[in-house]
């Protein structure tokens, strides 16, 4: 039997757990059907560091980027150990370009960028193969959970 001071600690380990699970998930985006538990870097500071140092990605998880202005960007892979595929949307949501099956770069300065090929606002993140398996084409569109706010 617990004691009144074990029930209390447990109720609050209980309650602090639940909290945890539920602040940092519940972002979600859609692409052609298929849904993406997604991580938000919406700063200068979140989108510099992106998945950088990371060992994995999630089955079924990535990164979406908000950018502020829509226009032509570049991704790099600098310290990134993960092969990902890197696909750009425009405000409307609207895959602009996708680089597909991008490979790890400890480089630094010296890996290569990855550019789109056209003005972008939101850049998602996934795991290499991703894009494939989905059959991802230009026009496609991402489909935003409520806990993301669109730029539109």
């Amino acid at each position: 039997m617990l004691s009144k001071r074990h029930a209390a600690l447990c109720f609050s380990l209980a309650t602090l757990l639940v909290g945890c699970a539920s602040a940092g998930g519940g972002a979600w985006v859609e692409l052609k059907g298929k849904r993406f538990a997604v991580e938000i870097a919406d700063d200068d500071a979140e989108r510099e560091r992106g998945l950088m140092f990371r060992d994995t990605l999630a089955v079924d998880h990535g990164m979406l980027f908000v950018h502020d202005t829509e226009e032509p960007l570049s991704y790099w892979m600098k310290n990134t150990k993960i092969p990902l595929d890197i696909l750009y949307f425009d405000h409307d949501r609207k895959l602009v370009s996708a680089q597909k099956g991008v490979p790890p770069c400890s480089g630094g300065d010296r890996c290569p960028p990855y550019a789109s090929e056209g003005s972008a606002l939101y850049v998602l993140e996934l795991n290499a193969g991703q894009a494939d398996a989905l059959g991802v084409k230009a026009g496609d569109e991402l489909t935003f959970g409520p806990e993301i706010v669109s730029k539109k």
